[in-house]
């Protein structure tokens, strides 16, 4: 945006006034966009060299509709094939206007499987990832075949005892260390989860499982639904189940459930996150 100055200017001891364009340098804000996938299609949220993921194609989406090489940073990783209904991802830009527009304009680029809900103004210094208060993630058990399920709940053909599952969802409750369920060879410096609720419904003919912790360990979910699922077939034993969680050790919990029957459904933020356009001086 141009401005304009008087400024004086002396020639031979004769003061001029002449009108000098200034230009108006924007800041960069930070925003962060909310999006939802079907993960059928990518080898997870994190950019991977030769293979597709979430975030190069949301990456290269926003660059293009905002005509600036765009970074976004993820409030936390999906692996192969998992799915989210809500995951939060920042990114630094000029002010937008009409973040409505830029919303439309981005579902009309993105393939189907991915969609944008909102962008909304941050402070400066929010961070998707560390910001980030609580995750809620649901596990969806098919227990009869359905051709519109067969991408998205993974199928089993003999119902487990929910009741025996739900007694041990609620002795991870108990615990704080949970290395048992992580995959092996990550890089984390505590395997530490503050864990606010997990339990199973039965709804029609599906079996639905719902976690929420603070942070959750890479294939965590999926190791705790495979190893409940054991509990629930009477494989192990609920003191079973806490000798498993004691041990630490990823071999004796239970195989993994597979990547197509989770989600990723819910990121909490502090509610000062968000902030109004007009806080920013300028």
């Amino acid at each position: 945006m141009l401005s304009v100055k008087r400024t004086q200017i002396t020639i031979s001891s004769v003061p001029l006034y002449v009108s000098l364009p200034l230009l108006k340098i924007e800041e960069s804000l930070r925003y962060f966009i909310e999006i939802a996938y079907n993960g059928k299609n990518y080898h997870g949220w994190q950019v991977q060299p030769g293979s597709p993921s979430v975030q190069e194609v949301l990456e290269h989406t926003l660059s293009t509709v905002l005509r600036k090489d765009i970074g976004v940073t993820g409030a936390g990783r999906t692996d192969t094939g998992v799915h989210a209904k809500q995951l939060f991802a920042r990114f630094d830009h000029d002010d937008i206007e009409d973040t409505t527009k830029i919303v439309f304009r981005l579902n009309s680029h993105l393939p189907k499987d991915i969609s944008v809900k909102e962008i909304v103004c941050v402070r400066d210094d929010a961070h998707a990832r560390f910001d980030a208060t609580e995750r809620e993630y649901e596990y969806v058990i098919s227990l009869r075949k359905d051709p519109f399920q067969q991408d998205y709940a993974f199928l089993i053909h003999h119902e487990p005892n929910i009741e025996k599952m739900n007694e041990a969802a609620n002795i991870l409750l108990e615990y704080k260390d949970f290395q048992c369920f992580s995959r092996n060879k990550t890089n984390v410096k505590t395997y530490h989860c503050d864990i606010k609720q997990a339990r199973w419904i039965r709804k029609d003919n599906r079996l639905i499982f719902t976690i929420s912790a603070d942070r959750f360990l890479r294939n965590m979910v999926r190791s705790v639904v495979g190893t409940l699922l054991e509990i629930g077939f009477e494989k192990i034993s609920l003191a079973d189940f806490h000798d498993i969680i004691k041990s630490k050790d990823r071999s004796k919990a239970g195989t993994s459930a597979p990547a197509h029957g989770l989600y990723l459904t819910k990121v909490l933020y502090p509610g000062n996150i968000k902030i109004k356009k007009q806080e920013f001086p300028g």
